[in-house]
């Protein structure tokens, strides 16, 4: 563990998800895998797209609604929509009125996607470490993207856990920072916030007010690789040096 800044009395926690408590890159390439192979047996055209092509569509749809960029789900819908109904990009469209065979599909494609998402399990000390800290203070989720916390096992460590979406701008804006201060009815300065990006975790959680510990559980923690322009306050070698400010 490593201090930058002087702490305040911590009287809550938020964390992120993706990085911080489990790596994400293999989970999401796993259940991208999964849809492929759902797309493969099942959809003959949006099969034969290539990579560019699904890339093509999703900034497509990020153009006609930024605020798309926030939520992955809706995006992906809006996607997958428009790969099922043989749509160009020029011609995609953002809201999803479509129903019958064509909503049905890309829920089905959907949900394979997000079922094999949140399939996997937090290593034992995960869980010890937020066992501890959830046993002695509010804990809430701040995260930009959509795994189902209740299939990992999550869940009961935290108050609530707020995700980004078309309403609730992504991480490192600093909105959901300030809506989990408002939650949790304490203030800024007295929370700590937990995640492993310098720009969305770090940076977010200080313009916000909040303290900010800097863990990292897919890559090598060295400041000099990361595009550091605000210090965390802590950072962590392992989450169970959280029970430290307890």
């Amino acid at each position: 563990m490593q201090f930058f800044r002087s702490i305040n009395k911590i009287e809550a926690m938020t964390f992120d998800l993706d990085d911080t408590l489990y790596n994400n890159e293999p989970i999401i390439r796993r259940a991208e895998e999964a849809l492929q192979a759902h797309i493969a047996k099942h959809h003959k055209s949006a099969a034969a797209l290539s990579a560019n092509d699904w890339l093509a569509l999703k900034q497509a749809a990020i153009k006609k609604d930024l605020r798309l960029a926030s939520d992955m789900g809706q995006l992906r819908r809006v996607v997958l929509t428009a790969a099922l109904s043989n749509t160009s990009p020029e011609k995609l469209v953002t809201d999803l009125t479509n129903s019958g065979e064509l909503s049905d599909a890309v829920e089905a494609c959907f949900n394979c996607f997000y079922d094999a998402r949140s399939n996997f399990e937090l290593a034992d000390d995960v869980h010890e470490a937020l066992k501890a800290v959830s046993s002695k203070l509010p804990l809430v989720g701040i995260t930009n993207g959509n795994v189902n916390a209740q299939k990992v096992g999550i869940d009961g460590y935290f108050e609530t856990i707020f995700h980004a979406s078309t309403s609730r701008p992504m991480k490192p804006a600093r909105d959901m920072f300030d809506e989990a201060a408002a939650l949790l009815h304490i203030a800024p300065k007295h929370i700590l916030h937990v995640g492993d990006n310098i720009i969305k975790d770090v940076q977010g959680a200080v313009n916000a007010g909040y303290q900010a510990a800097w863990f990292a559980c897919n890559r090598p923690m060295n400041l000099a690789n990361e595009p550091v322009s605000v210090l965390p306050h802590v950072a962590l070698d392992n989450l169970n040096e959280l029970t430290h400010f307890l």
